[in-house]
């Protein structure tokens, strides 16, 4: 088993006998099924319905003071932390930015040898293993707790590249994206059946009606690596935007109409003059129509 600890997370914590319900109405994910132990996968939205932040949630233990602990871009935490602020009104919450003093462990290929307290299974993706919220400092002692070895960030980079699971700033920007976009929906962030949330008017249209023509796929790149952000051609026409690599894996933001209409005509994908593939080209055929009996 691996470990490693995220430079690149935060930790919002929100309390108080109003929290449950207060980020409910939020959350694109369902904070009533929330307990210790468990993780949930979602993003607080703008009206709009484009993903002002994603994280994962979980319940904090009474013996950690209870509450909901929100591991999210460390970038973005505090903007985070002010959006509840200004959305808490008189809800008797608190809203604490704990990512000077608490952080985020990410460990994979195998299961832990205990389960500590604040850990969870990652929602998105079985294969991207458990999150464990911790000080850095106890980082080593954590690993070896759970049996695992102590490995680089970059090293957890290129297994949830490797696993499709897409990085915000890297493979969709913040602020410009739907939750359709960056698989939120494939990914177990979105629960289309709960109660409203902001955003939800969009998002459940979309699902709907079936209007998502954008989407995160997983890549393979036949040379060296196009630079992030780089347009993807089949042909002369644009279908999509390159986003993070590692080795010969790699995601990208495409156009799954233009893309599947380039597969069509035999086009092959380029990037900066670099060759590319889709690893798994059924991914933008349209999903058939569902006949009722």
């Amino acid at each position: 088993m691996k470990a490693a600890f995220l430079p690149d997370r935060g930790v919002v914590k929100v309390s108080g006998e109003d929290a449950r319900n207060f980020l409910n109405g939020l959350f694109t994910t369902d904070i009533e099924q929330l307990r210790p132990g468990l993780g949930r996968f979602g993003a607080l939205l703008t009206p709009q319905g484009k993903i002002i932040t994603d994280f994962l949630i979980t319940a904090a233990p009474s013996g950690h003071g209870g509450g909901f602990l929100i591991d999210a871009p460390r970038a973005l935490a505090k903007g985070l932390s002010d959006k509840l602020g200004f959305y808490k009104l008189r809800a008797k919450v608190v809203v604490e930015n704990l990512s000077d003093s608490l952080g985020v462990l990410a460990a994979w290929d195998g299961e832990p040898a205990m389960q500590p307290d604040l850990s969870f299974a990652d929602p998105r993706n079985a294969a991207l293993g458990w999150r464990i919220l911790i000080p850095e400092d106890l980082k080593q002692k954590l690993a070896d707790l759970i049996g695992a070895d102590l490995v680089d960030s970059d090293a957890y980079e290129a297994h949830r590249i490797a696993s499709g699971v897409p990085r915000g700033g890297l493979d969709f920007t913040y602020g410009d994206a739907f939750p359709h976009e960056t698989n939120m929906d494939r990914l177990n962030g979105v629960d289309f059946d709960k109660g409203c949330y902001v955003g939800q008017e969009v998002v459940s249209r979309m699902q709907h009606r079936g209007t998502a023509r954008t989407r995160t796929v997983k890549i393979i790149l036949d040379g060296p690596s196009p630079e992030v952000g780089a347009t993807i051609l089949a042909g002369d026409k644009s279908v999509g935007t390159i986003g993070s690599t590692a080795g010969q894996n790699g995601l990208a933001l495409v156009r799954t109409d233009r893309v599947a209409d380039a597969l069509d005509a035999g086009l092959s994908l380029t990037a900066g003059g670099l060759g590319l593939r889709l690893a798994e080209p059924e991914v933008v055929r349209p999903a058939p129509n569902k006949t009722v009996a």
